[in-house]
């Protein structure tokens, strides 16, 4: 059940993608790993579909990631006494913390927080950017502001401050419940939305407490201004493109995701690039050309995983959409282009024996040819460096831990395997060899590069590299 591809994908679940026969047509076309977005759909959706990824998994017998997506925050504006207020560029606006409906002398903002950490010069950003205005003046409870972009605001709109560092924690009270919840169906990774620090991070694998592994969505500035604490403290990284693009002039994500990908690359941290990757095929059976070049772009900037969001979750076209994913993925990792890319961005290994060995087993692989590179691993930190070396070879990873093979089936190049732990060396090659060809990774003749550590069971303790033949 091996991926013909480096690349995964992540397939957002929702009402176009319900049911276990959608489920396994969606994983049969290319889903690796299938997000839960906490944002809609009630527990027992989520309990429902986890439950048929399970027994897809079983009749498989290959891991499946299922990642949980909190909702996090939403600054919205309160509602208007008739239903919307047209504003235009020029105009002073006051927003306050009056929950009265608006008139067009004051609009309702109830979020104190807001008020906390207003300043003058500051930006707030109405319905996705679509109304922009600066603030002018405030105090406990008035924003003054000055509208730069008029346009229509109506009931309840999202609101984001791009300036501001809001004095306002990542975990609601209903992403508390959601999470116990999550945690309680065994998910295998929290993705943690609205964190501007790496405390935000630490917090919430306080609550995990190793249950599941934790992923920052980067989509507010003030991440960015913090990122490589955020992505130390991390498990894994989703660039969440859409609210990015929001509080960030468009010009700026492009660099951005590269940055962060290439950060993601040096610290040895799975990473997606997220949102609006095919949107166009919510209604249409095919995306743009610019929709295919993007999904193209992540793919050469070397990210591990790129996610699906509407297209699969609540569009027309979802296994088409995960189709095509799959053919663009497959197309830019034949492209000579994109293996000297892979090679040009790898750095130096740390003078460490786990990285020396990593690094040793890309280029020995590279250099005899072999089928794949096989790690032994507990805890995955042994895959994960050697996918972090993009190695032109698939990574076997073979491990007694359910939780790890299915955290890792989101890392690039990797094929994870649930096997118990090797005896001795001769047990070492021995089942790395018969697992590689049952699982169709590699043929009579062929070499596999292996490491592991000994002793054998001894997390973190990557020590040994070596040759065998099929």
């Amino acid at each position: 059940m091996h991926r013909d591809r480096f690349t995964k994908i992540v397939a957002t679940l929702g009402p176009a993608s319900s049911g276990a026969d959608r489920l396994r047509i969606l994983f049969e076309a290319g889903a690796d790993v299938f997000r839960l977005n906490f944002s809609h759909g009630t527990h027992e959706d989520h309990r429902h579909r986890v439950d048929q990824l399970r027994a897809l998994e079983k009749e498989y017998k290959h891991p499946i990631a299922i990642l949980m997506d909190l909702q996090g925050p939403k600054l919205r504006l309160g509602t208007f006494a008739d239903g919307s207020l047209d504003v235009r560029k020029g105009q002073t606006l006051r927003f306050d913390l009056d929950k009265a409906p608006g008139t067009a002398k004051r609009i309702p903002l109830p979020h104190p927080e807001i008020f906390k950490a207003a300043r003058a010069g500051g930006r707030l950003l109405v319905d996705d950017g679509k109304v922009r205005l600066r603030i002018v003046a405030h105090d406990a409870r008035t924003i003054d502001t000055e509208v730069e972009i008029g346009g229509r605001i109506s009931d309840r709109k999202g609101v984001n401050l791009p300036d501001l560092v809001l004095p306002l924690s990542p975990m609601t009270p209903k992403d508390h419940k959601d999470l116990a919840f999550g945690l309680s169906l065994g998910v295998d990774w929290v993705a943690l939305s609205f964190v501007q620090h790496a405390h935000d991070i630490a917090e919430l694998k306080k609550i995990v407490a190793g249950r599941a592994a934790v992923m920052a969505k980067l989509e507010k500035p003030a991440a960015i201004d913090h990122l490589d604490e955020i992505i130390e403290q991390s498990d894994g990284i989703m660039v969440a493109r859409g609210d990015l693009g929001v509080e960030m002039p468009p010009e700026v994500v492009p660099p951005l995701q590269k940055r962060i990908l290439a950060a993601c690359r040096v610290l040895g941290r799975p990473a997606i690039v997220a949102t609006q990757m095919l949107e166009s095929m919510v209604n249409s059976p095919t995306p743009t050309r610019a929709e295919a070049s993007d999904v193209a772009t992540a793919v050469y900037d070397g990210a591990d995983a790129v996610m699906l969001s509407a297209e699969s979750a609540s569009g027309a076209y979802p296994v088409e959409a995960v189709t095509i994913m799959d053919r663009i993925l497959k197309s830019v990792e034949a492209d000579p282009l994109y293996r000297r890319l892979m090679d040009a961005s790898r750095r130096e290994p740390e003078a460490t024996t786990a990285d020396a060995i990593s690094a040793a087993a890309r280029q020995c692989a590279h250099t005899l040819s072999a089928a794949a590179i096989v790690t032994y691993t507990n805890t995955g930190s042994t895959t994960l460096r050697a996918a972090r070396e993009r190695p032109d070879v698939h990574i076997l990873c073979l491990t007694p831990n359910l939780a790890t093979a299915r955290r890792l089936t989101l890392a690039w190049g990797v094929h994870a395997v649930l096997s118990v732990d090797a005896h001795n060396f001769a047990d070492m090659v021995a089942r790395a060899v018969r697992v590689a060809r049952k699982e169709g990774l590699a043929a009579e003749g062929q070499r596999l590069v292996i490491t592991a550590g000994v002793p054998f069971g001894t997390p973190g303790a990557t020590n040994i590299l070596r040759i065998a033949y099929v």
